[in-house]
């Protein structure tokens, strides 16, 4: 599962990265504890091009009257996406990117306190997650674009920590993945392979969603 990232790619970078569109309305960066129902970097495809957009991170299926009329979707299980009546439609048609530097997991040790880690590409390069996306609007309210992780089993890389991962797209998927190349995503919903990934313990003070600043993302070790 994916239930914290960091972002530290500046928004004109992403977007020539991306080859999209920016909006006027992406979100402050860096942000090195990004978190459920804010607004986070996507990019998605309107048929003609690429646009970098902000979306609510938390999927609002078209039967919730409120935001919290339900569970909080942030991830999408790959197993399951293609037949969950909140998903399966922007499984087929609504999918994106969203740009990370890397996300956060957590394991426990002998005592049940969580330990966090951050888990990022060995090669250095912005780690980018699977996403769908669907917009959202009350009887007579604005629409509110919103956004979901993909998810699926862990990969050797980190396994040891948490047993599920985002999906985790190379730039020689992102096309396919954004219905610019035809059929052929759900062949891309599995583990990233082995030596993809890697993983460091961090503080705890990323436990706590107000926390911020660079100094989340540094190597900690217990004294």
């Amino acid at each position: 599962m994916c239930g914290r990232f960091a972002v530290t790619l500046p928004n004109d970078a992403m977007a020539q990265l991306f080859q999209a569109a920016p909006a006027n309305n992406l979100p402050d960066v860096p942000n090195y504890n990004v978190c459920p129902t804010t607004g986070i970097h996507v990019v998605y495809s309107d048929g003609d091009m690429r646009r970098l957009g902000a979306m609510r991170w938390g999927f609002l299926p078209h039967w919730y009257k409120a935001p919290n009329d339900g569970p909080l979707l942030i991830n999408a299980r790959a197993e399951t996406i293609a037949e969950k009546p909140a998903f399966r439609a922007a499984c087929r048609s609504r999918r994106c990117l969203i740009p990370t530097s890397g996300f956060y997991e957590w394991s426990k040790d002998s005592e049940g306190n969580r330990l966090p880690w951050y888990i990022t590409r060995q090669d250095h390069t912005p780690l980018v997650m699977a996403g769908i996306w669907q917009d959202w609007q009350v009887e007579g309210g604005e629409a509110l674009r919103t956004c979901a992780v993909v998810t699926t089993g862990a990969s050797s890389d980190i396994d040891q920590v948490h047993h599920r991962m985002p999906v985790i797209l190379g730039p020689d998927q992102w096309g396919k993945w954004l219905g610019e190349e035809g059929h052929g995503a759900a062949a891309l919903m599995q583990a990233a392979p082995p030596q993809t990934l890697q993983l460091h313990r961090v503080d705890r003070r990323v436990n706590s969603n107000r926390a911020s600043g660079p100094e989340l993302i540094e190597p900690f070790e217990e004294t």
